[in-house]
């Protein structure tokens, strides 16, 4: 029977409009058109001329015949482009494909053919890279290469033969009448993370979960309109949280960066009256630990938001002393970036500081906008004690979530099995409702921001033929939050030093993926020959035989 509440009253185009982070380029080019968007070096762009400059890229994008769910990847750093693609690609239809620019050659390979590129953005930095990789694809389709040129970057680059970014956005429609997504479950954006093994998985992003993220960042921080955001996370990176959407959404400043140095971070928020960034834990550590020169002047009240390890003590209250605002989140490549909040409280402020960071290190409550967030037993899905001690898999529900992975049907079901998002993270859950990460069920790694398998890791170990047995853990890493551990048994009769083991990983894996600490011995093992992991993070704890750098 039909509701009361149904008759006669038909979804429409003028009461129903998909969701979608674009609108808010849309709007703010319109209301605050001569506001200042993006600063880069001498550069001083506009929303107008920054939203023109999108629908250009748009307009020439759909002229070489690429439209709907066609994907464009880009291998930049924090530059006006990175900005710039991140509204002019999915103006086009297509998808945008940021490529983190700390892979090897044969990761880039793998992604431009599983992501079917069509079209690739290359700064010139990573021209090299970029020329390494292309030969390795398996791909016969055509790829357009489209080359930044930045004054920004002052070394020599090879040309890979494409066309000048300028040049390609000036052919462009500057009154380019894109178009909004027919449906807000399209495909906005396409993200690899590592998942549990060294094969790569696509994150396929929509627009409807690309636009409650970039709001959820605006509740979160209490975000004025006008702010000015500094770029020390990159882009590449979960499409930066969705801050490029949420700063249009404000009508905010993007501050780019090409190279995340604390001098440079320093001068940035004195020069331009920055008042939001966010980061790993590493870049707040090397802002604390920065001389005192380089902190003269600063103003206060910068919001800093962090997401990796938790902070600890000395780092809030370095952020403290530095009178900057920290933020702790959590989340993951299928959750849009952060998607929990260790939201605080005043009374909090009164504790000592061993009891703030305590608090504070905590992975919180759900984003404003994300369903629900659990702590739940993996196998019967029931939600565990809020007791502080029952361990159980942090889980997801609601709008923020990934669409899939991209062609791997069994490992979406797995990841959505009995409709929650299994984030594969053992933690706790609270009486006041916040969880905290004890374990992480995946043997994920995460350095510096960045995961690492250890998987991958442990495959490159045993290529070395010296290698008997082998296995990769984190080890707690004051500056990188966690770094690589690796558990090496030799055959017998061979004297391999750690410096060789080094030297080979290098040869095979990014260099933020190569272990900092090698330690030779047996292998505690389990009576099926079960390598126990639990027993090796305990060394790893202790382990002091770090190799130098």
């Amino acid at each position: 029977m039909t509701s009361i509440y149904d008759q006669d009253m038909p979804r429409t185009g003028a009461n129903h409009a998909p969701l979608s982070p674009l609108d808010f380029i849309e709007r703010t080019a319109q209301v605050y058109p001569e506001r200042l968007a993006i600063v880069h070096g001498a550069l001083r762009q506009t929303w107008a001329q920054t939203y023109t400059r999108c629908r250009q890229l748009a307009s020439a994008l759909q002229q070489r015949g690429i439209g709907k769910n066609d994907t464009v990847a880009a291998i930049l750093p924090n530059t006006p482009p990175m900005v710039e693609a991140h509204f002019g690609v999915p103006m086009a239809g297509a998808v945008l494909n940021t490529l983190n620019t700390r892979l090897d050659p044969e990761a880039i390979a793998f992604m431009l053919d599983h992501g079917e590129a069509k079209a690739l953005i290359v700064d010139p930095e990573f021209a090299g890279l970029i020329a390494k990789a292309l030969p390795l694809r398996t791909a016969t389709t055509p790829l357009l290469i489209i080359e930044v040129q930045d004054a920004l970057y002052e070394h020599p680059s090879d040309s890979l033969g494409g066309t000048t970014y300028e040049d390609f956005v000036a052919q462009g429609d500057a009154d380019f009448a894109w178009q909004m997504p027919a449906d807000e479950w399209d495909a906005i954006a396409l993200n690899y993370t590592s998942g549990t093994t060294g094969n790569p998985k696509g994150v396929v992003y929509h627009h409807r979960g690309a636009a409650l993220n970039a709001i959820s960042n605006v509740l979160e921080w209490d975000m004025p309109k006008h702010a000015v955001y500094l770029w020390t996370l990159p882009m590449f990176h979960c499409n930066g949280w969705c801050f490029p959407w949420t700063v249009a959404m404000r009508a905010g400043v993007n501050v780019c960066l090409r190279r995340v140095e604390p001098q440079a971070i320093f001068n940035a928020i004195r020069a331009h009256g920055v008042t939001h960034y966010c980061s790993a834990p590493i870049v707040h550590s090397l802002l604390v630990n920065a001389p005192a020169s380089m902190k003269e002047g600063l103003p206060s009240g910068v919001k800093a938001m962090v997401a990796g390890a938790a902070p600890p003590a000395s780092m809030i209250e370095g952020m403290e002393k530095l009178g900057f605002d920290l933020t702790h989140v959590y989340g993951l490549t299928e959750v849009y970036g952060p998607a929990t909040v260790c939201a605080k409280h005043p009374a909090w402020d009164a504790l000592d500081i061993g009891e703030r960071a305590r608090l504070n290190a905590r992975q919180g409550v759900r984003y404003h906008l994300e369903r629900a967030v659990s702590v739940r037993d993996p196998q019967t899905l029931e939600p565990v004690p809020h007791d502080g001690q029952t361990m159980g898999e942090i889980m997801f529900k609601g709008n923020i979530a990934m669409k899939g992975y991209l062609k791997n049907p069994k490992a979406t079901v797995e990841a959505f099995a009995g409709g929650w998002f299994h984030s594969g993270d053992l933690a706790v859950q609270y009486p006041d409702g916040y969880i905290q990460i004890k374990d992480r069920s995946k043997d994920i790694i995460i350095s510096g921001g960045e995961n690492i398998s250890s998987i991958e890791v442990e495959d490159v170990l045993y290529r070395h033929p010296d290698v008997l047995s082998a296995a990769v853990v984190a080890k707690p890493d004051e500056k990188w939050g966690e770094t690589p551990c690796a558990f090496v048994e030799l055959k017998a009769g061979v004297h391999t030093t750690a410096e060789d083991i080094m030297a080979h990983c290098k040869q095979h894996l990014a260099g933020f993926k190569v272990p900092r600490t090698v330690i030779f011995g047996d292998i505690p093992k389990t009576a099926t020959g079960k390598i126990q992991k639990f027993e090796l993070r305990k060394q790893a704890g202790s382990a002091s035989a770090m190799v130098p750098q």
